[in-house]
C-alpha cells in the first residue's frame, strides 16, 4: 500500500523560507516521479515542482526560482525548499507519485 506523508509546514513571515518533506513506503520511490501540488483557500489544486526519476527538474513559473524540489532515493523522501515566501504561498501543500495515493498534505501559511 502506497503512502505518502507530508511534513514541515508552519506559520512563516514573507520572505521567509521552509523545507517540506515527503516521506513515501509501500513503493519503489526511485523509480517514481515525484510531483509537489498545492491547493490554496478557495483553488483548485495546482502543480507546483517534479522531479524525475532521473533527477530532471521542473517548476510552475510562479515558484520558479524560488522553489527547489530535490530527492534522497536512500531514504525514500522527497523536499520542496521554498524561499521568499509570499503570501500567495499559502496553501496545503503534497507531495505525490503518480497514481491514487495522495497524502494528508501539509499547511504552509505565509503571513505577517
Amino acid at each position: 500500500q502506497v503512502q505518502l506523508v507530508e511534513s514541515g509546514g508552519g506559520l512563516v513571515q514573507p520572505g521567509g523560507s521552509l523545507r517540506l518533506s515527503c516521506a513515501a513506503s509501500g513503493i519503489s520511490f526511485s523509480t517514481k516521479n515525484l510531483y509537489w501540488y498545492r491547493q490554496g483557500p478557495g483553488k483548485q489544486r495546482e502543480w507546483v515542482a517534479l522531479i524525475s526519476s532521473g533527477g530532471t527538474t521542473n517548476y510552475a513559473d510562479s515558484v520558479k526560482g524560488r522553489f527547489t524540489i530535490s530527492r534522497d532515493n536512500a531514504k525514500n523522501v522527497g523536499y520542496l525548499q521554498m524561499n521568499s515566501l509570499k503570501p500567495d504561498d499559502t496553501a496545503v501543500y503534497y507531495c505525490h507519485t503518480g497514481g491514487a495515493s495522495w497524502g494528508q498534505g501539509t499547511q504552509v501559511t505565509v503571513s505577517s
